[in-house]
């Protein structure tokens, strides 16, 4: 009766997510009341816990592999998640993750790809190159570096071969060499994609739970060892003993704390994410070192909805957009700058132009534009955006005589695979070709603005994901993954790394953890 009762939990979730999923991803296009089952701290519990199991705080991709690779070592798992749904943020993801070296890149004509640890170098700019040219000691950066590109292609194959997941799809983004972003060919968000396929594997598990609308106050520490930790739920503090692996997220969404703190200049700027405190400080009161903590990605185009343009809280347009063909205008209908460019770079162009008024909170006009080509492309995030407003078709006779412009000469650049302007190289499926010929052709329209999005820095840990205390040294009985951490992505994150440093280092501290669980 026990394995039945689960086997109907589990399947009414999937169902609340297959007719929610998309809702969900970006927060509000449906009620709450989908994910019930998931409410008011309930629990999926398939059998009955035995004490210390590993404890993994935070349900989104990085805890969910970490509790994946935990449980195939053999161990117990419990998940603690303070939101009413589990997920986090890794189930918004909407561009892909990276991988090199992969079969899907070699379907796709890609025969080499051996640029991911210079790309990723590159993007994480003078944090990494200072410490490498000085010789200076502290976090091993180009170790993790090293972790991340070079298991990239196996985290692919974890992903596809043994969760089950399509990931069949690469694309380029800003910041690469070369195409090595995927995702799956059906309408399904790469993030959502992979956590409730995640999701209902670790339900099948016997000895796996996961409650909700339970928030971790504090680590319990003996003898220079975490043991365990506390947490409250139900207005109830519970204590829980057994090696813990922290995968709560960073802190973009903590506006007038540790955002306020560490990076006062992006005050007034909206998010991506919610408005909720950071957890940094529970790390913090066992000597946690954290670092980079000033190191902000402000992505470059979040979608200002035109029923509410003032919103602090906005949707984010995915990069794939721009990978696949779309442009940037300013408010005078000109590109401004090569959209495949990093974020970093994307985001500084458009905030050197003049800001739009909306009141208390800071953007800037820019319209976002796809062609036919590049629509098709994205027809599985268009839909949802179109759905929302957040996009709109119209003619490019309806476009103003500047934008018109614009059009005809970027698809000029594409026709001959040179790009004077601004340089860019990649033009994903864009098709329309300049001139009157294209004015009846539809265009999907929006607008942007840049957003606080994801945050480097965090706790400072190694490539067996430990976390790391005073003088560098790791903390007893505690590992992190994700983006709680610090070190990897330095001064700005390659799109698409994010879900890949949740698997990699995820997983890593799952099985390390599931190793101390055993031995004591």
């Amino acid at each position: 009766m026990l394995m039945f009762s689960i086997r109907r939990c589990i399947l009414t979730l999937l169902v609340g997510i297959s007719a929610a999923l998309l809702g969900m991803i970006y927060h509000r296009a449906i009620g709450t009341t989908t994910f019930n089952f998931f409410s008011q701290s309930t629990e999926i519990a398939t059998s009955h816990m035995a004490s210390k199991p590993v404890i993994v705080v935070g349900s989104g991709l990085a805890g969910l592999s970490a509790a994946h690779e935990a449980l195939r070592a053999g161990a117990k798992v419990h998940i603690l998640e303070r939101a009413p749904k589990p997920g986090g943020n890794s189930i918004k993801a909407s561009s892909g993750i990276n991988g090199a070296g992969t079969r899907f890149q070699k379907a796709a004509g890609i025969e080499a790809d051996d640029k991911f640890y210079d790309d990723t170098v590159r993007s994480a700019g003078r944090r990494f190159q200072q410490q490498q040219q000085a010789a200076q000691s502290g976090v091993d950066r180009a170790g993790l570096i090293e972790a991340l590109t070079r298991k990239s292609e196996s985290a692919i194959n974890w992903l596809v071969d043994e969760i089950g997941v399509d990931l069949s799809v690469v694309a380029p983004l800003g910041g690469h060499s070369v195409p090595r972003t995927h995702r799956g060919a059906g309408k399904t968000p790469p993030g959502a994609a992979i956590v409730t396929t995640l999701l209902k594997k670790l339900g099948e598990q016997p000895n796996f739970q996961l409650s909700t609308s339970a928030e971790v106050v504090s680590l319990d520490v003996a003898d220079g060892t975490v043991k365990g930790l506390r947490y409250v739920s139900d207005g109830k503090q519970h204590d829980l003993e057994g090696p813990v692996v922290f995968a709560v997220g960073g802190f973009a969404g903590d506006a007038n704390g540790l955002l306020a703190k560490y990076r006062p200049d992006l005050a007034g700027v909206p998010s991506t994410n919610e408005p909720l405190p950071a957890s940094h400080g529970i790390l913090e009161a066992v000597d946690a070192e954290l670092i980079d903590m000033d190191s902000v990605q402000v992505h470059p185009t979040g979608f200002v909805d035109q029923k509410d343009p003032g919103a602090t809280y906005k949707i984010l347009a995915a990069e794939v957009l721009r990978g696949e063909g779309g442009i940037l205008l300013s408010g005078d209908g000109e590109r401004f700058v090569n959209e495949m460019e990093t974020r970093e770079v994307v985001s500084k162009a458009i905030m050197n132009l003049p800001t739009a008024d909306s009141g208390s909170t800071r953007q800037w006009d820019v319209t976002l534009i796809l062609d036919p080509g590049s629509c098709e492309a994205t027809a599985g995030h268009l839909g949802f955006y179109l759905f929302k407003g957040l996009m709109e078709k119209k003619k490019v006779k309806e476009l103003s005589p500047q934008a018109i412009n614009a059009i005809d000469r970027y698809a000029a650049a594409v026709a001959a695979r040179k790009d004077e302007d601004f340089g860019r190289g990649s033009f994903g499926h864009w098709r329309l070709l300049p001139g009157e010929g294209n004015r009846e052709d539809e265009v999907c329209v929006g607008k942007v603005t840049p957003i606080t999005h994801f945050t480097m820095g965090g706790a400072a840990f190694n490539e067996r994901a430990q976390v790391l205390g005073q003088g560098l040294l790791p903390i007893k009985g505690l590992w992190a993954a994700g983006e709680i951490t610090g070190g990897i992505h330095g001064d700005n994150r390659l799109g698409g790394s994010s879900l890949l440093e949740c698997v990699i280092f995820g997983r890593i501290a799952g099985a390390e953890a599931a190793k101390a669980a055993a031995s004591g």
